[in-house]
C-alpha cells in the first residue's frame, strides 16, 4: 500500500543527514548513511493532518495538556503494548535528551555516576559529562542469541552509592538489543535494592522485530520514568516534541516548573502536537509496513555480508532500522576504512568508535532509506574492505 521504495530527493532542505554531511566527515556530496533519521516519506496520515492545520492561517500559542494529546499516546501504549499506563503521569518536552537530562539533574548530584550500557548513543556521554555527572559504561557482549549483560558487573555498579541513575536505552541503540520482561524485571529489583532511579529512553520502541516491553517500574518504586517520542518511528523529527510519563509526583512537578517557569518551553509546536496525535491514532496501518520493508533491509544485508565477507557473521537485531556491523574479525585500520568509504566511494557510514570504546571496530549503517540506497552503500562498504584487506 504504501511506497518505501520512492528515492526523495532531500538537498537543499536543510537536512542534516544530507546536507550538512560536511560537519562530520569533511566532504560534501556524499551518500550518507548517518544521523539516525529516515529517507522516507512521513505517513499520508499525518501530512494531512498537518496540511488540514497548515489551513488555519494563525499559529500562535498552543497547549500540550489536554485529554487529545494525552490519549493518543495512551491508546497507544494500550494497543501496541498491552501497556496501562496513567495519563496523569504524562508530560511534554521538546526534545528526549531535554526530559532525560532534566531528569539526570533531579535525581543525582555533580561527580555521580550515571550506569549506561555501551556502546552507546553518542548524545548521553555528551550529556552526562556536560552535566558533570560521570559515566559508569557496563559493556554488553554479543553471543549467538544477541547482546548480553555482565549481571555480577552490573550489580556491583548499582552497589556503589556514589551511582544513582540507570540511563537505559530499550531497545538498546546501537545494538538493536530488545530487553526481555525478565531482564527488565532484574533491573527493578536490583535497582529498588540499591536506591537507584531509572530512566528508560524507548525512542526506537515501535521498529522492533519481537516483542517490546514499556518500562513501567516492575514494582520499584515511582523513582523512574519512560521517555519517548513519534519522532523516530514515523520520520517527524523535524516537528519538534516528545512525552515522557514520570511516576513520582514530586519529580514530576519539579520537571514541569522547570520547563514552564525557568526554561520557557511548555509551549509545543502545534505542528508536532497535531503530528504526534495524527502518527498514533491513524499510523498503525503505514508502521506495520515499514518495519517489514526495514526487515528486509537487514536481510538483505545479512545475505550479501555472508556472501561477500562470510567471516563477519552479521546478524538481523532484534529492533530499529541500524544495522551494527562487526568489522572486528577483519582486523581493518578503521580510520583507513573511513577514508576509503569518503575518497573512493563518496561513501559516509558512522564508526563504531562513535559509540564509545566498545564499538571499535564496528560500523552503523542507517537503513531506514530505500532498498537501491541500502545496495549502494553496502557495495561501497565491501569494496572498501576488500581494497584495504
Amino acid at each position: 500500500m504504501f511506497n518505501f521504495s520512492e528515492q526523495i530527493n532531500r538537498k537543499g532542505s536543510y537536512c542534516t543527514q544530507w546536507d550538512y554531511v560536511a560537519d562530520r566527515f569533511g566532504e560534501a556530496d556524499l551518500l550518507p548513511f548517518t544521523i539516525s533519521d529516515m529517507d522516507f516519506a512521513a505517513p499520508p496520515v499525518v501530512m494531512n493532518a498537518l496540511k488540514s492545520r497548515m489551513e488555519h492561517p494563525v499559529f500562535g500559542y498552543s497547549r500540550w495538556d489536554h485529554s487529545d494529546f494525552k490519549g493518543a499516546i495512551t491508546d497507544w501504549f494500550k494497543r501496541r503494548f498491552n501497556a496501562e499506563f496513567d495519563g496523569k503521569h504524562l508530560v511534554y518536552g521538546p526534545s528526549v535528551i531535554y526530559i532525560i537530562s532534566q531528569l539526570i539533574r533531579q535525581w543525582s548530584n555533580a561527580g555521580e555516576g550515571i550506569i549506561v550500557h555501551t556502546p552507546a548513543y553518542d548524545a548521553f556521554d555528551k550529556m552526562i559529562l556536560g552535566l558533570e555527572r560521570t559515566i559508569i559504561p557496563n559493556q554488553l557482549s554479543p553471543s549467538s542469541n544477541g547482546y548480553q549483560i555482565d549481571w555480577n558487573v552490573f550489580e556491583a555498579q548499582l552497589s556503589d552509592p556514589n551511582n544513582t541513575v540507570l540511563l537505559l536505552c530499550s531497545p538498546h541503540n546501537p545494538t538493536g538489543k530488545i530487553w526481555s520482561a525478565d531482564e527488565l524485571k532484574r533491573m527493578a529489583v536490583l535497582c529498588e535494592k540499591y536506591h537507584v532511579a531509572v530512566i528508560s529512553d524507548e525512542i526506537h520502541m515501535d521498529i522492533c522485530f519481537k516483542p517490546h516491553t514499556p518500562w513501567q517500574g516492575f514494582g520499584m518504586g515511582t523513582r523512574w520514568a519512560l521517555v519517548s517520542s513519534a519522532s523516530k518511528s514515523f520520520n517527524i523529527p523535524a516537528l519538534n516534541g516528545s512525552y515522557a510519563f514520570i511516576a513520582d509526583d514530586v519529580a514530576r512537578e519539579h520537571y514541569l516548573f522547570n520547563l514552564k517557569q525557568v526554561d520557557g518551553l511548555s509551549s509545543p509546536s502545534i505542528l508536532g502536537v497535531i503530528g504526534l496525535m495524527a502518527a498514533y491514532q491513524e499510523g498503525g496501518p503505514w508502521l506495520d509496513e515499514l518495519k517489514l520493508y526495514l526487515y528486509e533491509n537487514h536481510r538483505y544485508v545479512q545475505e550479501m555480508l555472508a556472501k561477500e565477507l562470510p567471516s563477519i557473521g552479521y546478524q538481523i537485531p532484534d529492533s530499529t532500522y541500524l544495522a551494527w556491523i562487526d568489522l572486528s574479525s577483519l582486523s581493518l585500520d578503521m580510520d583507513a576504512l573511513n577514508q576509503c568509504l569518503i575518497k573512493s566511494h563518496k561513501v559516509a557510514i558512522m564508526q563504531g568508535s562513535t559509540y564509545g570504546v566498545a564499538g571499535k571496530g564496528f560500523v552503523r549503517l542507517n537503513l531506514g532509506c530505500p532498498r537501491i540506497k541500502v545496495e549502494q552503500g553496502l557495495t561501497a562498504l565491501i569494496s572498501a574492505i576488500k581494497e584495504l584487506s
